[in-house]
């Protein structure tokens, strides 16, 4: 992602449920970021072998 201009955080909600942001940089290629459902489904697959769930996901934009 930081290749592309953006920058991931997270944080935790209640329980082990993750939250992750995504964060356009004054760079970023805006043909490069995923849609909202495929970038979730790649955010719960990698959650998948740890203890935490997604949450949910908030792209640039509020989406």
């Amino acid at each position: 992602m930081a290749s592309d201009g953006y920058a991931l955080s997270w944080t935790l909600t209640g329980g082990n449920r993750v939250v992750v942001e995504i964060v356009a940089g004054a760079d970023a290629c805006a043909d490069c970021l995923v849609p909202l459902p495929v970038m979730e489904a790649i955010m719960s697959d990698a959650l998948e072998p740890t203890p935490y769930t997604l949450d949910r996901v908030v792209l640039p934009g509020g989406t």
